[in-house]
């Protein structure tokens, strides 16, 4: 588990599900196991369902499969309430989302998620889908690009890179993350071209997987789900994800605008536990950079 991923703020996620030892509890985003042992070890009677649609992770959940309170189920969490239900499960006590991509995606070059090791454009989270990064880098139109590095990456010579990207694959496909390096490299603004890089690759991650279009759909669909006073704990890495987090757990809608009743009550089916986000510590942040983005939202449902 280690080896694969760090789970960020690990304790603090699994003390907000206040995990009771029957209840039914949902681990949308297995990776490598962390959160779900975690949530293992204080269950008796209860179950958890893990998803993943990422076939590393499928492999590393084989040594939880002979526990009778654990069900992997190898899907995108946007498909949460139909998997469920297939089991014959209609609401759970709690769920918890660690979104974005793992420390092994990250550091595994051969699949093109990284931006320190060379591998083929590809950046797929479910193996068994057809569109890729190549897809994106040398067939979208330039309005395309600029949209996805914009809005996905929040790059902001978004229609510089665009152009260079274009230029480049003129002469030849882009097939490769050092080819895409390269190009971005000569427009990046000096001294932050290691963080630009990050943004570009975030960008088209993004748009290969629906990233925003699972989060929105899974998001909708917790209310449903989630039994009164049962926990929603989602943790997100940037403002893209965290934004619809919030105002849906704030507000009961992606927008962030509130509604209220006669009485002046926000209708809502989350009460939010804390007003501002979790963030981790210092400590924390030493031993794991990657947790310094972290923001941790809880709901309770109502």
């Amino acid at each position: 588990m280690s080896g694969y991923h760090t789970p960020v703020m690990l304790e603090q996620c699994i003390d907000a599900l206040e995990i009771q030892p029957a209840g039914v509890y949902v681990d949308v985003t297995f990776g490598g196991g962390g959160h779900s042992q975690k949530i293992l070890s204080r269950l008796d009677e209860g179950m958890l369902y893990a998803f993943d649609q990422d076939a590393d992770a499928k492999a590393n959940a084989e040594k939880y499969q002979q526990e009778s309170s654990f069900t992997f189920i190898e899907s995108n969490f946007r498909h949460l309430k139909r998997q469920l239900r297939f089991y014959g499960v209609r609401q759970v006590d709690g769920i918890l989302a660690d979104l974005g991509v793992s420390s092994h995606q990250l550091d595994e070059g051969a699949r093109g998620f990284s931006t320190r090791f060379d591998g083929e454009l590809d950046m797929r989270m479910d193996q068994n889908a057809g569109f890729t990064a190549k897809e994106v880098v040398n067939e979208y139109e330039q309005d395309q690009l600029i949209h996805v590095l914009s809005a996905y990456g929040e790059i902001k010579n978004a229609r510089t890179l665009a152009a260079a990207i274009i230029r480049e694959r003129g002469i030849k496909a882009i097939t490769r993350n050092e080819q895409l390096k390269e190009i971005a490299w000569k427009v990046a603004p000096r001294g932050r071209e290691m963080k630009y890089l990050a943004q570009l690759f975030q960008a088209i991650r993004i748009e290969v997987n629906d990233e925003m279009g699972a989060l929105y759909e899974f998001l909708e669909q917790t209310a449903e789900v989630i039994k009164p006073g049962g926990k929603l704990v989602v943790m997100s890495y940037h403002s893209l994800e965290d934004r619809p987090v919030k105002n849906y757990i704030n507000t009961g809608n992606l927008k962030g605008k509130q509604e209220k009743d006669f009485y002046g009550n926000v209708i809502r089916p989350f009460d939010p536990q804390t007003r501002k986000p979790i963030i981790p510590d210092e400590e924390e942040i030493k031993v794991n950079n990657r947790a310094r983005s972290a923001k941790l939202r809880i709901g309770i449902r109502v």
